[in-house]
């Protein structure tokens, strides 16, 4: 709010001769009552404006979602498609789609023949290298029913110690 709107203000809730009557601490009050008051009536514009906006964003939403249900509704018997404007579709589709299949396959460079998954990728450790095994059991093979556990597999792993 600009000074001269505030000044309107103040001279609108008091009158001319009311306010020469007063001392310099109570025009002091009066200024601080008066911005006080103007502060709490800008906060309760700012808060209605928030609340202006979010409602008519909802309001624009559910327009919207209206729209969006009348045209489902009602346009579906009217726009409808049949089975032979479908098949024209169809194959319009397929054709586009075998020709973009061919233009990504162009631009896809050529990969280097893939390595058979089994081979590893680094070179064993050199046999001079001091090797630890560590064997991880479990305390009983036997299975609660008393039948013997089997070993399904094991994982062998070899790494430097630094």
């Amino acid at each position: 709010m600009r000074i001269g709107e505030a000044f309107g203000i103040i001279c609108s809730v008091m009158t001319a001769p009311s306010i020469e009557s007063l001392n310099p601490e109570q025009m002091r009050q009066m200024l601080l009552a008066l911005t006080r008051d103007m502060a709490a009536k800008e906060a309760i514009i700012q808060r209605q404006n928030h609340d202006l906006t979010f409602k008519q964003a909802l309001i624009d939403k559910f327009t919207h979602e209206m729209a969006v249900l009348k045209r489902l509704k009602f346009a579906a018997q009217s726009e409808g498609v049949n089975a032979e404007q479908r098949s024209l579709l169809d194959e319009t589709i397929d054709t586009d789609l075998a020709a973009l299949a061919q233009e990504i396959e162009a631009l896809i460079p050529a990969k280097a023949p893939t390595q058979d998954k089994q081979t590893p990728k680094r070179q064993p450790l050199p046999e001079h290298l001091p090797r630890r095994e560590f064997v991880h059991e479990p305390e009983s093979t036997t299975c609660r029913c008393g039948c013997q556990l089997k070993r399904i597999g094991q994982d062998v792993a070899e790494k430097l110690d630094y």
